[in-house]
């Protein structure tokens, strides 16, 4: 039973709170609260956009469980809205200045404290959602592990989703912008152009690429480059995708793509890559990943490793901390996920008999790449939610806005790392220069 608090007393309490942060803040949003009241959070707000508050459970959930999974779950379930923007806008219009927040400093906390109390007891607008992985979302013990499970988690959502935000070439990895101010397919072109280059593929190269997605690469390294490309997945989705890709090009004599593990998959091969598939078979797994793939090249055949990857931490313990947002997309996005630094991955394809070449970060790149796929799928909210659902469709958006932000502020980066399968003596066979990846196309 809650305190004896009129639905006044909690409309006016969150009107005066807002108006105190509002200058301090100065943001370019309104909120609108439950009875359909406005109140600015800054001098100059923009009047399109505006978050719309369900009612004062919000406020008390937010109280008693001020986390991010919490904030997430009350927009997912449809408690908070984000009205007349996506949140990449939102994003930008929500960010204030360090000297903003020290501002902040100086609102009374007794006024706050007294403002909230008729909050405490609201009921909580918290419920469990309906798209998360059930089983062991972190995945670090390789006995319990399942590979399958957890890409058929992510990827067989179905293609009609992705299509709604991935671009023509239906690439789920980071773009490669030659401009800034190019387009998306702009860029997904570029990227799987620059990966080609980076492989030196050659007419009649043997390449694999594990985890091949939705096989824009092996097409395109079979179409531009002559290459004899195979294709892995464990997503019946992308398989299917891909099939009928490779018939719908022609391409059946030179691009072939199966259901089927890396750690089982046999072959040798010249060149092979691994793009954006590392980050999903867990760091204890590294040694056993590496080592395959340098078992199916020929000596001095080239790998290359594209893969998100984040800070690197002072101390053991601190790596191996799940954060909440990590926490996050283990549960409703990325089961099974891990991230590690940059260099503990030159140091495992080190110790998995490759010498690395080339280090190249792309962080800057992936923000701006998620940020186009953030605004594709907000476009196509209608759509998404008819083919998904609304809950997950807003699980959706938020971790692409969020990715965007992270890549952005540099709390999680992305990088290419180039190497040759080392053979007992002699020289790597790589050219002296950089200047075959910048020649003109």
């Amino acid at each position: 039973m809650g305190l004896p608090f009129s639905a006044e007393t909690q409309i006016q309490s969150i009107k005066q709170i807002l108006h105190e942060v509002a200058e301090p803040l100065d943001m370019n949003v309104s909120v609108r609260l439950w009875n359909g009241d406005v109140v600015p959070l800054g001098q100059h707000v923009d009047s399109d956009l505006c978050i719309a508050i369900s009612g004062p459970g919000v406020i008390g959930t937010l109280l008693r469980w001020p986390t991010l999974e919490t904030l997430v779950r009350l927009y997912a379930t449809g408690h908070i809205e984000f009205e007349g923007g996506d949140l990449i806008e939102f994003s930008a219009a929500l960010k204030t200045t360090r000297a903003n927040r020290q501002h902040l400093k100086k609102i009374s906390k007794a006024m706050v404290v007294k403002r909230t109390l008729p909050f405490i007891f609201a009921k909580s607008k918290v419920s469990d959602l309906q798209q998360g992985f059930s089983d062991d979302m972190v995945g670090r013990n390789e006995a319990k592990r399942k590979n399958s499970d957890y890409i058929q988690f992510h990827y067989d959502v179905g293609n009609e989703f992705y299509k709604l935000f991935l671009g023509k070439e239906m690439q789920y990895t980071c773009g490669y912008f030659r401009d800034w101010n190019n387009s998306l397919d702009q860029a997904q072109h570029d990227k799987l152009d620059m990966i080609c280059r980076k492989l030196r593929l050659q007419p009649g190269d043997k390449m694999l690429d594990i985890g091949c997605g939705w096989g824009g690469l092996i097409c395109h390294a079979a179409k531009h480059y002559g290459a004899k490309s195979h294709g892995i997945t464990l997503s019946n989705e992308q398989y299917a995708y891909t099939k009928a890709k490779i018939e719908q090009l022609g391409l059946t004599d030179q691009v072939s793509v199966e259901i089927c593990d890396y750690a089982d998959h046999t072959g040798t091969y010249d060149k092979i890559s691994s793009i954006g598939m590392s980050e999903h078979i867990g760091i204890a797994n590294y040694p056993r990943y590496f080592a395959k793939i340098n078992s199916m090249l020929h000596d001095r055949g080239i790998m290359l490793n594209h893969a998100i990857a984040r800070r690197a931490k002072p101390t053991a313990r601190s790596a191996r901390k799940i954060r909440p947002e990590r926490k996050f997309l283990l549960k409703y996005i990325f089961p099974g996920s891990e991230l590690t630094p940059v260099g503990m991955t030159t140091d495992f394809m080190e110790n998995s008999g490759f010498e690395v070449h080339d280090v190249e970060s792309w962080r800057e790149h992936y923000a701006l790449t998620t940020k186009f796929w953030c605004q594709n799928l907000s476009a196509n909210k209608e759509k998404a939610i008819e083919l998904v659902g609304a809950e997950r469709y807003r699980l959706w958006v938020a971790y692409l806005a969020g990715a965007s932000g992270g890549f952005t502020n540099g709390s999680i980066k992305l990088y290419q790392v180039v190497g040759t399968k080392r053979a007992s003596k002699g020289l790597s066979g790589m050219p002296p220069t950089r200047d075959h990846l910048y020649r003109a196309a």
